[in-house]
């Protein structure tokens, strides 16, 4: 099956693509294009493996869902477009990196930025219905990041995976924390928030660990 994705994830993945989970995925999601309001827009869905090819990765920010709300969601987990409003969740990561580091985050909540250096924001499920949380999981999304995940786990090593709540940290607890640092603490959003994920710096954390590694640390 021919999938447009950046070309070094596209040689990795290619097993994937031939499975006949990933096939009955791509019929739901092209149907559920057809008739009715999906998020993100269908070129964006792998914007976070366009964003950030396969050799280029050194940390994995693990999400959920993507937003289900208009404008919002473009394939990078915690992120939104320029000019949208930041999402809670998001404003408690901004609000931490101004704890953990004395940077003031910049007024836009598209991260883009640190795709771009290297951050892979992976969404476990990749499409969702609007205003629908939730909607899209189970339907195979949920295999295929897991072989993601399994392929930069196996082939890397020295990555960061920063992994946000226990939905994140069930789908990375295959991850070797010999040969790559995990970090682990509760969910920014608001629900959970103050029971753990305020102070648990995991921005100098990750910075710290590139460095001792020999790798240039994230401008977050």
């Amino acid at each position: 099956m021919d999938v447009k994705i950046e070309l070094s994830w596209k040689e990795r993945l290619a097993p994937e693509f031939e499975k006949p989970y990933f096939s009955n995925l791509v019929r739901f999601v092209k149907n559920e294009y057809v008739t009715k309001t999906i998020y993100p827009k269908g070129n964006q869905i792998f914007n976070a493996f366009d964003k950030t090819p396969f050799d280029k990765v050194k940390v994995v920010i693990l999400g959920q869902d993507p937003y289900h709300e208009p404008g919002q969601a473009h394939g990078l987990c915690f992120s939104v477009n320029d000019g949208i409003p930041l999402p809670p969740s998001l404003q408690n990561i901004y609000k931490e990196i101004q704890d953990d580091l004395g940077i003031v985050p910049p007024a836009s909540g598209n991260l883009e930025r640190w795709a771009a250096q290297g951050v892979l924001l992976l969404n476990a499920t990749l499409t969702v219905q609007a205003h629908r949380a939730g909607s899209h999981q189970q339907k195979g999304w949920e295999e295929f990041t897991d072989a993601v995940i399994h392929q930069l786990a196996e082939e890397k090593e020295h990555l960061v995976f920063i992994l946000w709540g226990s939905y994140a940290q069930k789908k990375g607890a295959f991850i070797d924390f010999h040969k790559h640092l995990i970090i682990k603490s509760a969910h920014p959003s608001p629900l959970s928030v103050y029971r753990g994920f305020f102070g648990s710096k995991p921005f100098s954390k990750t910075n710290d660990y590139l460095i001792k590694t020999g790798q240039t640390p994230v401008r977050w």
